[in-house]
């Protein structure tokens, strides 16, 4: 499926740089960038590469400076951002771009047509870029790759001896430095070495985002092409010489506009399979693989996909690398153990497992899911790392402590937790519940040491408490969290009513949904925090210290209306307006990350989308949602 921007659209900055495209590569690896050619972030770059699948990402090739000769003159076709200035401004050239698997730039200049063409290898550390003669007339391409072999959340400056290693070859160039290396081949180019830096490059987002914008790049060669019509100027970049070429037509037929497709086809760029594990890349461009973003996107990226085996596949892994019974909440670069500090991830995790049994049962996978589960019972019994234990009085789960964020809504500034949820919060204790009813399901068709009634008994426990702990007849919806009580109005209680055992009353439901709608809905997600509760910021915008207060106080999250959707149907019976209300899904794929929904929006309106560009829970909670419980085509 392919996302496209007309001429217009192109030529204006304000669209051409604010839409941005990823082609990831499967193994943690991307190209990413934005239709005007500007590279706006630190992250955009034709190849960044997972050195440490899916980690250790690298930026070395951040772009290519093109200009375009023919008999009429010779004309730019780049556009980079300088402090106050564009050079060149290819953008002024630009006829029409679109990405699906491909990501195609069409220029018209000095009466030659050309369109540059960008794929990404499939679990490789390498991409081809073409530049295609699509005209009529003669035309000769001189291509210079900026370089910098950095990792992709810092800054790049012109250093001494840099590079280690270079050798300009006609074909082929190697330029290595502190044990990377950049390969590029050219198989129908000739190249002139010319070791030149380039300096003070802007991004522009990073500068929204308080942070330093400024990279210098480093060019080894110029690459020239002479091409008649229907020729391409072929360059190969990656991490390992001698790479060859891949096709970059684009041959994927269109799919059609349904929500449905438009989604399945948004789950694939979130895959990725190394050797070390299958996961899911939680967001593009920096976030890697989270347990807590995987467990939530399973149902929906591979169950609604098709990708039970790799659901299968990603649960397996994540339970061989369990602690005290807990899944990893994130895992760090090699050589170090992984981060265990989330109350919520292995309860999602057991939510995982059900829906894949559900979808294809396999006695193998049941019985180590059963045994993994057993520890999380187990542990989570007597008590666990972070506080995390049930308590024994009422059966709910209590977590936390000073210092600690164990929740999904887990912003910390320094020592400051922005939003403190020690205690019983209410989605935890939703996913307690649903895990032990899971449990209890799972000990009746697998055997184990545990008997089904011991689970049952706990979830009885639990489910009895729940009511009376979180529900308030006064205000009328669910507190947000108990011992200590923390009334605010938030939509972690709507998590609760959307899962498969929810411990919910039904007519509570109905009354807390009209609350919710109320207060938190909106067209792109549900608000973190009512407008009316203390300390509510309804704009997700400046530094990273001002967006990490705001991230679950008030900004509006995508990934909620999947949980919203399936409680309205679930409760009132309403699937027009569910489905009403996910439809929005067609704008939110489209105007940020081409293909993908954003992390998050303002709270207040104009909502513009902020956070990763591609987030995979976004777009996983709306497709399950859709296909799950709405039934939508």
């Amino acid at each position: 499926m392919s996302y496209l921007l007309d001429e217009q659209q192109c030529r204006n900055l304000d669209v051409s740089t604010r839409r941005e495209w990823l082609l990831p590569n499967g193994i943690g690896g991307y190209a990413m960038g934005t239709p005007s050619g500007i590279n706006t972030r630190r992250y955009h770059g034709l190849l960044v590469a997972a050195m440490s699948p899916p980690t250790g990402r690298v930026l070395l090739l951040a772009a290519i400076d093109a200009t375009l000769r023919t008999d009429t003159g010779s004309v730019g076709l780049s556009t980079n951002q300088y402090p106050g200035a564009l050079y060149p401004e290819g953008y002024h050239y630009l006829r029409k771009f679109g990405v699906g698997r491909v990501a195609c730039t069409t220029f018209r200049a000095a009466d030659a047509d050309i369109e540059r063409r960008v794929a990404v290898h499939p679990g490789a550390n390498a991409v081809t870029i073409e530049f295609v003669n699509i005209g009529n007339v003669h035309a000769q391409i001189a291509l210079r790759p900026l370089c910098c072999l950095r990792d992709h959340h810092a800054n790049f400056f012109e250093q001494p001896g840099y590079p280690q290693s270079l050798d300009v070859g006609e074909q082929s160039t190697a330029l290595i430095h502190d044990g990377i290396g950049l390969y590029l081949s050219y198989p129908n180019g000739k190249a002139t070495e010319i070791r030149e830096w380039y300096y003070h490059f802007e991004h522009a987002r990073e500068i929204e985002r308080g942070l330093d914008p400024r990279d210098d790049l480093f060019c080894p060669c110029e690459i020239l092409y002479d091409l008649d019509p229907g020729e391409g100027a072929v360059l190969v970049a990656s991490t390992k010489a001698e790479t060859e070429a891949i096709g970059t037509e684009e041959t994927e037929a269109d799919q059609g506009f349904k929500i449905s497709s438009m989604l399945r086809d948004a789950a694939g760029k979130f895959f990725v399979t190394t050797a070390k594990r299958a996961s899911i890349i939680a967001g593009y461009p920096w976030f890697s693989d989270w347990g807590r973003d995987t467990m939530i996107s399973i149902p929906g990226l591979c169950l609604q996909t098709g990708r039970v085996e790799e659901a299968r596949q990603i649960l397996s892994d994540y339970s061989t690398q369990m602690y005290q019974g807990l899944i990893p909440n994130r895992f760090v670069e090699v050589g170090e153990r992984a981060d265990y500090n989330t109350a919520d991830a292995t309860l999602w995790f057991a939510n995982a497992i059900y829906k894949t049994l559900r979808a294809e049962w396999q006695d193998n996978f049941a019985a180590q899911m059963r045994e993994a589960l057993d520890s999380v019972f187990e542990w989570h019994m007597r008590g666990t790392a972070f506080g995390i234990g049930v308590d024994p009085a009422d059966g709910l789960l209590s977590q936390g402590g000073p210092g600690l964020q164990l929740t999904w809504m887990d912003a910390k500034i320094g020592d400051w937790v922005v939003t403190p949820r020690t205690g019983k919060a209410i989605e935890i204790n939703g996913l307690w519940i649903n895990a032990l009813r899971i449990m209890a399901w799972l000990a009746e068709r697998s055997p184990g040491p545990t008997p089904a009634s011991t689970f049952s008994e706990a979830a009885e426990k639990a489910a009895a408490a729940f009511e009376s702990t979180f529900w308030d007849d006064e205000r009328g919806y669910y507190i947000d969290v108990a011992d200590p009580v923390d009334p605010a109005l938030r939509p972690n209680q709507v998590i609760a009513m959307a899962l498969p055992f929810s411990p919910v009353d039904p007519e509570h439901a109905k009354l807390a949904l009209t609350a919710v709608t109320r207060e938190l809905l909106t067209p792109d997600g549900l608000r973190t925090l009512a407008p009316n509760e203390p300390g509510y910021r309804g704009e997700y915008r400046g530094p990273l210290q001002q967006l990490d207060a705001a991230y679950h106080e008030g900004t509006a999250w995508p990934w909620l209306l999947g949980s919203f959707a399936s409680a309205l149907a679930r409760y009132t019976g309403d699937t027009i307006e569910a489905k009403r209300i996910l439809r929005n899904a067609r704008e939110m794929l489209c105007e940020s990350g081409l293909g993908g929904i954003s992390e998050v929006y303002d709270g207040n309106v104009p909502q513009q989308p902020g956070g990763c560009p591609w987030q995979a829970w976004s777009v996983a909670e709306i497709l399950r949602a859709w296909c799950e419980d709405l039934k939508g085509d």
